[in-house]
Formats: C-alpha cells, sequence, structure tokens
C-alpha cells in the first residue's frame, strides 16, 4: 500500500515556493510512472506543471485530480519552532510548510489513484494534473495543463480539486463552486499645489474618497441560490505624499470585489466606470482604471458529482458535507470550464500560516475518501 502520509513528508521537504518546482513534481512523476501511470511534463514559461494518466486516452468514463505543489513563503523563519521544510510530527501532527495547502491532498489521491488502479484496475482512465503555479499569477499553471490537454485530445469526464476545504473537522463543508474575484486599481488626477492655496490646486484626494464611499455603500445583490451576497472592500488608499503642506497631484486606490452569479466580471467593470465617470463629473477631477478579473463566478449544481463525494465523505467521517461557494479562488474556476468539479480536501485551519500542520491520521482518512470515491465512480 502507498503511504500517503509517508509521500507528504517527502513532497514538504522539496521547497517548492511559487513558481520554484523544487523537486515535487520530479517526485510525484518517478511515483506515478512506476505506478504505470503515463506522465508528461507540461511546463510553461517559468512554471512547472504534470499531467499523468493510467489508462486509454479518450476513454467515455474518466476520473481527474487537480491540485498544486507549489506553496507560499514561509515568511519569518525564524517564528516557526520546526524546520518548514522538515516535515516533522509532533503530538500527531506533521509540521510544514504546504502540509495543508496541499501537498498532504495531493499526497492523499495520487496514493489513492496508485494503489486503486493496482488493486482493481478500472474500465475507464484516471487523470491526475498537478501544477506549480496555484499560490502564484495562475497564468501557466493549471489553464497551461488544460490548453495541453484540448490540443492532445486529452479529457476529464469530470475532476476533483484537494484543495483543503473544511473550516474546523474533516467532513464537514466540500466546495461546489466558487464566487468570482476582481480587483481595480483606481486613479485620481488633479493639479498640485500648496495648501495654504487650496483654490489654485485641484485636489483628487475628497474625490477619491466620495467615490470609494458611493462605492462601498452600494449593495449588489443580497445573495442568490447557491451564494452569499456579493461583497467589495476598499484595500488601498494612497497619496504617496509625505508633505503636510502640498496638494498632491494624485490619489490612488484600490478595489477588490467577490461576487456571485448574480453578476460577470465585465458587468462590474462597467458598474465601477460608471461610479468613476459619475465622480468625475461631480468633482471635475480625472478617473482612471485598471481591472484584473481573476476568475468568474461558477456553480456546478447538486447532483451525481456531490453526491458520489458526499456519500464517501459521509461513509468515511460520519458527517455529512455541506455544499459550500464559500472562501475565495482555486483553480477549480479553470477546471470548471472543462468538465464538472468539485473541491474536497482536509481542515484548512493552519494553511499560510506559521507551523502550518495537519493531522497525519487525516491524511490517511483523505486516502480512504479518495479511494472510495474512486471505487463508486467506476463501479
Amino acid at each position: 500500500m502507498t503511504d500517503p502520509a509517508e509521500l507528504t513528508a517527502k513532497l514538504i521537504r522539496c521547497a517548492s515556493v511559487t513558481p520554484v518546482e523544487g523537486g515535487a513534481l520530479v517526485l510525484l512523476e518517478q511515483v506515478l510512472s512506476d505506478a504505470g501511470f503515463t506522465c508528461t511534463r507540461v511546463d510553461r514559461g517559468q512554471v512547472s506543471n504534470l499531467f499523468a494518466r493510467w489508462g486509454d486516452k479518450g476513454h467515455a468514463k474518466t476520473f481527474g485530480f487537480n491540485g498544486h505543489t507549489d506553496v507560499v513563503p514561509v515568511g519569518d523563519e525564524a517564528a516557526w519552532t520546526v524546520d518548514p521544510f522538515g516535515a516533522e510530527i509532533k503530538d500527531g501532527f506533521m509540521y510544514g510548510r504546504g502540509a495543508t495547502d496541499m501537498k498532504s491532498g495531493v499526497a492523499a489521491f495520487a496514493a489513492a489513484a496508485i494503489d486503486f488502479v493496482k488493486a482493481t484496475p478500472p474500465d475507464g482512465s484516471i487523470i491526475i494534473a498537478i501544477t506549480g503555479d496555484e499560490e502564484g499569477d495562475a497564468v501557466d499553471g493549471t489553464v497551461a495543463l488544460l490548453d495541453w490537454m484540448d490540443t492532445q485530445g486529452e479529457a476529464m469526464s469530470v475532476c476533483l480539486v484537494g484543495e483543503p476545504t473544511s473550516p474546523d473537522h474533516m467532513g464537514e463543508m466540500m466546495k461546489i463552486g466558487r464566487r468570482g474575484s476582481m480587483t481595480a486599481w483606481v486613479t485620481a488626477t488633479g493639479v498640485q499645489g500648496h495648501s495654504a492655496y487650496p483654490h489654485r490646486a485641484k485636489n483628487p484626494v475628497p474625490a477619491m474618497a466620495d467615490l470609494v464611499h458611493s462605492l462601498s455603500s452600494e449593495v449588489l445583490d443580497e445573495g442568490t441560490e447557491h451564494f452569499d451576497a456579493s461583497t467589495l472592500a476598499v484595500v488601498n488608499f494612497d497619496t504617496g505624499n509625505p508633505a503636510n503642506n502640498v496638494i498632491p497631484a494624485q490619489c490612488t486606490s484600490v478595489v477588490n470585489i467577490r461576487f456571485n452569479d448574480a453578476h460577470t466580471g465585465a458587468a462590474l467593470t462597467n458598474w465601477l466606470q460608471g461610479h468613476l465617470d459619475a465622480a468625475d463629473k461631480r468633482h471635475d477631477i480625472r478617473f482612471s482604471m485598471k481591472v484584473k478579473i481573476s476568475g468568474e463566478s461558477f456553480i456546478t449544481p447538486p447532483g451525481p458529482l456531490s453526491e458520489l463525494i458526499a456519500n464517501a465523505v459521509q461513509i468515511e467521517t460520519n458527517r455529512t458535507p455541506e455544499l459550500s461557494t464559500s472562501g475565495g479562488t482555486s483553480d477549480a474556476r479553470f477546471v470548471q470550464a472543462h468538465c464538472p468539479v468539485a473541491e474536497f480536501g482536509l481542515v484548512g485551519k493552519t494553511m499560510h500560516q506559521v507551523d502550518e500542520r495537519v493531522e497525519v491520521a487525516q491524511i490517511h482518512q483523505l486516502k480512504a475518501i479518495y479511494t472510495r470515491i474512486l471505487g463508486d465512480y467506476f463501479g
């Protein structure tokens, strides 16, 4: 049997801070190849990616797993009580950067897939798609894998992303969708002047303050069937002005919107531009904006895939997972355009924190859940 905890430890010891590969994908390629998977590196730009398939290409029944081996920086290493890349085990927990997000998830589904095809070779295929760029810009990661799959005639019938999804207890939540995310960088340009003679200047600061107040005061929606209400947060306001006797020429602000399926990124961009135009007229200040849409909202409606996952989780944990769309973004936002996708993984309480850790017993439990999902899917 493939030990998912041992594989997790080996992956943690690979210092794969985005976008450095760190040996993690090399390790997984070796492990999966030895088990009979056909492996292909799908590197693009500075990003390393791995595609692995067991079974015939193009099979009508193909189960996919998606995950990432890149991790966020350790931060203040002196604040850690252990080596961030040591995979030390204390009191039943394995410590290390990526222990929760998400090297344990990758190890669990890789181990489940390896042992499953050895014990009960399915009538179908299993695809494992792993990126080294989920924590970064995510331009050449899962997107590159999906682009390559399209050119090669590779396809998943359904896909399970192994991100940590449970807030506090194993099995309490799975994700069937995610809110969209977009950021707007707004600049207000006036005329610089002496603060003692404000009539000779054109101050962009009150104009920007008025704009962000109008944006943050507006209710975007009341929520939809599967989503909470959309939110807008002003996350930065800056003049770059160190002097107390100068009215600055420019003022900038950054706004982040997390939106549900009542909106699209394009529609919200137009809505923002309307507010900018109105503020321009009110204050005679020139506004400009740059927008980045990180992902649109999506939903995989409750049905066969969520039922498949929920059944396995309930049997292995005695909990029925909540079907949620909460949280930030994940690479499921890219997979959703390819096939039905859902997310299920470990408790995520310590992800990205100092002394990130995972309960060793839960790694084995997660492998059991993934193995049951495969067994039920292939019948």
